[in-house]
């Protein structure tokens, strides 16, 4: 392999599943299929919660950010996954990685810091039932909402420089089936020390941060739902925070392998690669059948948002 460098690097090879051709179109009709259930239905949830006017509290504005979130994840690599499935040329370019890595690692500390805030509007919910709408106040949920998705841009934005600035000579075989920080930091034949110490201290810090806010939010909130005496004060009381606290052991369950390694160990194991699908295709598209299934108002709206939708077909 010849020597690269950022001057003279114009594009990299994404590996993914190219060591299992015989498979290829199978997965392309899997992964085509799951990113439509996703697409759909995250679009239904937004769609349930924007017509809906018993759905436009903060729970559900910060449910709808989340199927956003969904939808725009699989869309940074799903459409490039599906086209190298189909053909024998699997490159993407330089810019096109560094913008598929940015993007990607902007939408997942978002959605960190996102279901933090959800944690924490539960909170609220349970154990203060009765300043819950002078606190999660419109003007706050939107504040909240905001500086979640600022932090993660900025955040990405850093991480992002910091790699793109690197040299690249072992190789530009990218062993995974899209760009991310990690697999490519592990191409560099330049010190990533700066890097890797930058990801490790910022980005430990604020997910760290995220993680004992949800962590702690849930301890008050499991310890008030305790001490309600009737069975079915508990049960209610655990319904409207079962959905999140099933995205939230989903979501930091796959994260944690895919991020928490050194990068040398990202050159490597398929089973890496099936969590990082796992992750990045699947997580996607459960959180809105999570949210369906379990809550009964989301369902009353989805099948109310259907049923007109028929209607005015049949009209």
């Amino acid at each position: 392999m010849g020597v690269y460098n950022l001057s003279t690097v114009t594009e990299f090879i994404l590996m993914g599943l190219s060591d299992l051709p015989e498979v290829r179109y199978s997965l392309f009709v899997i992964i085509a299929m799951i990113y439509q259930v996703t697409l759909v239905g995250n679009g239904a949830i937004l769609l349930a919660i924007g017509t809906e006017i018993k759905l436009q509290t903060p729970m559900y504005y910060f449910l709808a950010n989340l199927s956003l979130l969904d939808i725009f994840w699989p869309s940074i690599t799903v459409p490039k996954m599906l086209k190298n499935l189909l053909t024998e040329k699997k490159n993407i370019s330089f810019v096109g990685c560094v913008l598929q890595m940015f993007f990607l690692a902007a939408l997942v500390g978002t959605e960190v810091f996102l279901l933090a805030i959800m944690a924490y509007d539960r909170y609220v919910a349970i154990c203060f039932p009765l300043r819950y709408t002078l606190i999660m106040t419109k003007g706050r949920c939107v504040l909240l909402t905001g500086s979640t998705w600022v932090s993660g841009f900025l955040n990405s934005l850093l991480h992002t420089m910091f790699t793109a600035r690197l040299s690249f000579c072992k190789s530009n075989h990218v062993n995974q089936y899209y760009c991310d920080i990690p697999p490519v930091m592990a191409l560099s034949c330049s010190s990533t020390y700066v890097a890797e110490m930058l990801s490790l201290v910022v980005g430990g810090i604020l997910g760290s941060s995220a993680f004992l806010i949800t962590g702690i939010s849930y301890i008050y909130i499991i310890s008030t739902i305790l001490k309600i005496r009737s069975a079915e004060g508990k049960r209610k009381a655990f319904s409207t925070c079962a959905s999140h606290l099933l995205v939230v052991c989903l979501f930091y369950s796959t994260t944690i392998f895919t991020y928490v390694r050194p990068s040398s160990s990202h050159q490597s194991s398929a089973r890496g690669r099936l969590i990082s699908m796992l992750y990045g295709v699947i997580t996607p598209m459960l959180n809105p059948l999570i949210y369906s299934l379990r809550n009964t108002e989301v369902k009353g709206a989805l099948r109310r948002v259907l049923c007109h939708h028929t209607c005015l077909q049949e009209g």
